[in-house]
């Protein structure tokens, strides 16, 4: 169950962080091929192109990267150092 939610939530952040470095890809593209502003085709090629692209690349990514780091076995946990100096000490 850990892991799902923390997929979720890699998911969720990489929907808002990919949605902002579109919208940040969207206006660089804009300043530097000099798209007209005529009637406002340029947001709405930052906001109906750029915006969903980045949103849906980051959400997958933000998806993979939580998920894998959530299905690691944590090795350096308070928990298993207590074990293992409870192992070594002698009796």
């Amino acid at each position: 169950m850990k892991v799902v939610l923390l997929i979720l939530l890699g998911l969720v952040l990489g929907l808002l962080g990919g949605g902002a470095l579109g919208i940040g890809a969207g206006v660089a593209w804009v300043e530097f091929f000099k798209t007209t502003n005529f009637e406002g085709y340029s947001a709405m090629l930052v906001f109906f192109t750029f915006m969903p692209i980045g949103a849906l690349l980051g959400a997958v990514a933000g998806a993979i990267l939580f998920g894998i780091a959530a299905s690691r076995p944590v090795e350096l946990s308070v928990e298993h150092l207590q074990n293992r100096e409870r192992d070594t000490l002698p009796r």
